[in-house]
């Protein structure tokens, strides 16, 4: 079945970086476009970036452009979301997505930025 786990989550102080990990299974990772959400309390689940299978196409959310970028490595199954410059207003349960037909998410991995 498709398993999609996060790792990488953490606290860290504004202005620092966190690297966030993906790694999949149960599909053909290397011929699917893979996408970081977040979801900060109360609020709803938006995109961060997504990837498009051969790494060529990307794109961000505004919030994040400048500061974040998405990586794949097809021979590993894993999406890789390197954060820096971080903000209290990043904050947020990260996850990742891929869609088959359907939507599949991981568990999650929280991101604190506080200091």
């Amino acid at each position: 079945q498709v398993q999609l786990v996060e790792s990488g989550g953490g606290l860290v102080q504004p202005g620092g970086s966190l690297r966030l990990s993906c790694a999949a299974s149960g599909f053909t990772f290397s011929s699917s476009t893979m996408r970081w959400y977040r979801q900060a309390p109360g609020k709803e689940r938006e995109m961060v970036a997504h990837i498009t299978s051969d790494s060529v196409g990307r794109a961000y959310a505004d919030s994040v452009k400048g500061r974040f970028t998405i990586s794949r490595d097809n021979a590993k199954n894993t999406v890789t979301l390197q954060m820096s410059s971080l903000k209290p207003a990043d904050t947020a349960v990260y996850y990742c997505n891929t869609y088959l037909g359907a939507n599949y998410w991981g568990q999650g991995t929280q991101v604190t930025v506080s200091s």
